[in-house]
């Protein structure tokens, strides 16, 4: 997914600056953007108050849209470098093509997995004929400076594992949960689930006290740690717990994300993650120029140009609490 942001600020994340080392229920405010004609997206990360969890550096919650008679998800060919995408749906189908060949349909509960690595664009579209509803979550995980040069990929899994409990079922999207481990390759200590809760559900979730973590939620009524969770809003959970209370009033569907706080600095603009202003801005010209990136063959428009890069002075973060 691309932040379409014409105005996109540069954001100095990552560090262990905001990390809370304790357990904390902080929730998450979204910002509404627009992404193409007809899908509105709720931006949970970067969030003015929470920029990463763990390495999770974006979060956008979008839907359940009705796209009858629309054209739905159009994001045009565009870069990434320095992270990995994540495609996660609920309902509806996306259509991903890239720059190396990929041309692959992901359905709902199926892995999208894109290592862009040093350089790699694509593309995102609803089919042309396509289901009623569109409603998913698209993601970012922030590569390590040892490998954010690695050649790029991308992994599509149909049949993910499943943690269950009564009421309870967790499929893995990345990393491990509970000693199941998602198929997706990763790159940092991390966990992506899924969780699936019935109606009149009470459940505890082992966790792992190194890791930060934060919930989204999907649909449904749940409460997390006792704190209602409205679909399209995020609780962050902090540092130090070992397991996580969940209870549903109604049939819900939240996602667990979480690792190891990222301990290196980052700087996020746009589509990409890098190192230094310097870096950001010569991925920016390279996109420019046509070059680095290579070329999305197949869709049906031209590629999505780059926003003016502000002249930003960025400053290291503070320590953490």
């Amino acid at each position: 997914m691309s932040n379409l942001d014409r105005q996109a600020a540069l954001s100095v994340c990552g560090g262990r600056g905001f990390v809370v080392a304790e357990p904390v229920r902080e929730l998450l405010t979204p910002r509404h953007v627009r992404l193409g004609e007809s899908t509105e997206v709720r931006r949970l990360l970067p969030n003015l108050g929470r920029r990463m969890v763990g390495a999770w550096a974006f979060v956008d919650h979008y839907g359940p849209d009705d796209i009858a008679g629309e054209p739905g998800m159009q994001v045009p060919p565009h870069p990434h470098m320095g992270l990995q995408t994540v495609s996660w749906l609920h309902d509806g189908e996306v259509l991903h093509r890239d720059s190396l060949g990929s041309l692959r349909t992901i359905r709902p509960r199926e892995l999208g997995l894109m290592t862009s690595g040093r350089a790699i664009s694509h593309s995102e579209e609803s089919p042309k004929a396509h289901a009623r509803f569109l409603h998913g979550a698209q993601l970012w995980v922030a590569l390590p400076d040892a490998h954010r040069h690695v050649e790029p990929h991308f992994q599509h899994h149909t049949d993910l594992p499943t943690v269950s409990a009564p009421g309870l079922t967790a499929t893995l999207i990345l990393g491990e949960l509970d000693g199941t481990a998602s198929p997706g390759t990763a790159y940092t200590p991390i966990v992506g689930a899924d969780i699936a809760l019935a109606a009149g559900a009470e459940a505890r979730l082992p966790l792992d006290p190194d890791f930060e973590y934060a919930v989204l939620s999907m649909s449904g009524q749940a409460e997390v740690d006792g704190v209602p969770v409205l679909p399209g809003s995020m609780l962050y959970l902090g540092c130090g717990r070992t397991a996580l209370p969940l209870r549903a009033d109604s049939d819900a569907g939240l996602m667990l994300l979480g690792g190891e706080p990222f301990e290196e600095e980052i700087v996020m603009w746009w589509n990409f993650i890098g190192r230094s202003h310097e870096e950001i801005e010569e991925a920016r010209q390279a996109w420019a120029e046509g070059s680095r990136f290579g070329e999305v063959h197949g869709y049906d428009g031209g590629r999505l140009p780059a926003p003016a890069l502000p002249p930003v002075a960025l400053k290291p973060r503070g320590r953490v609490r």
